[in-house]
């Protein structure tokens, strides 16, 4: 915890420095509210140039990923880590910002930061960085918001701090991660589909609504009622197998 906690305030001085305080009003550590549940942002920027989400990565060593895989890997010394694909946290963040502060997605631009001794060991998206935070976010110069819509969304995000705690967050990550109705990673709904070829082929599982986009999927939980019967049909098949055997 005081690692990411530590890493969130590098990224913090970074933005700091190399970025205009008239410019990009700057909002740490936010915590906005959504239809399904809370989502939390280490940074945003505000600015005429659009919203920008910061998404902090306090890890050293090799990075291997690609836009696509749920899992990243992160190799330390020959150890393996793997952790979530940080495009699809700040793709969800993306869209509950937009609906909450009713700004057109367009308007939002999201950048995963790694500030870590970390080094890329495959291709990444041009918004995944380990150096040059600041002169990434300064390339967006053309002006989406006026000043009265920047002062709007500051206004916004000033009357929300406060107002959910980290554990309300922490209750709603741990509900969100559990439901099968809703998808964790987007927040579309989650719907039952049947795997169509594989060594699965038939199995059901729920699969995002979203999908080519968003390609979550879970198993479906069968039920202690839903496996009664076939238990008690196992154990009645191995009663006879033993009298067939027990009378010979």
């Amino acid at each position: 915890m005081f690692k990411g906690w530590f890493g969130e305030q590098k990224t913090e001085i970074n933005l700091w420095f190399s970025l205009d305080k008239k410019l990009y009003r700057r909002f740490h550590d936010v915590i906005i509210p959504s239809d399904n549940g809370t989502t939390q942002v280490d940074h945003i920027l505000v600015s005429p140039f659009g919203l920008f989400i910061v998404e902090t990565k306090n890890k050293k060593g090799w990075i291997y990923g690609s836009e696509s895989q749920p899992k990243w890997t992160q190799v330390v010394y020959k150890n393996k880590y793997s952790f979530q694909n940080p495009l699809k946290q700040t793709y969800r963040q993306k869209k509950v910002l937009s609906k909450f502060l009713d700004v057109n997605e367009s308007n939002i631009e999201t950048v995963v930061y790694f500030n870590g001794d970390s080094e890329f060991k495959t291709e990444l998206p041009s918004n995944v960085l380990s150096y040059g935070l600041g002169s990434y976010i300064q390339q967006f110069q053309d002006t989406v918001l006026s000043n009265d819509e920047v002062n709007r969304i500051c206004s916004l995000l000033i009357s929300n701090e406060g107002k959910i705690s980290k554990q309300e967050h922490l209750q709603s990550l741990h509900d969100r991660h559990t439901s099968d109705t809703v998808c964790p990673s987007c927040g579309s709904d989650l719907v039952e589909r049947t795997v169509k070829q594989g060594s699965r082929i038939g199995n059901r599982f729920l699969g995002c609504s979203s999908y080519p986009k968003c390609k979550f999927s879970k198993d479906i939980q069968v039920s202690y009622e839903e496996r009664k019967p076939i238990g008690i049909w196992v154990v009645i098949l191995v009663v006879i197998v033993l009298i067939v055997l027990l009378s010979n």
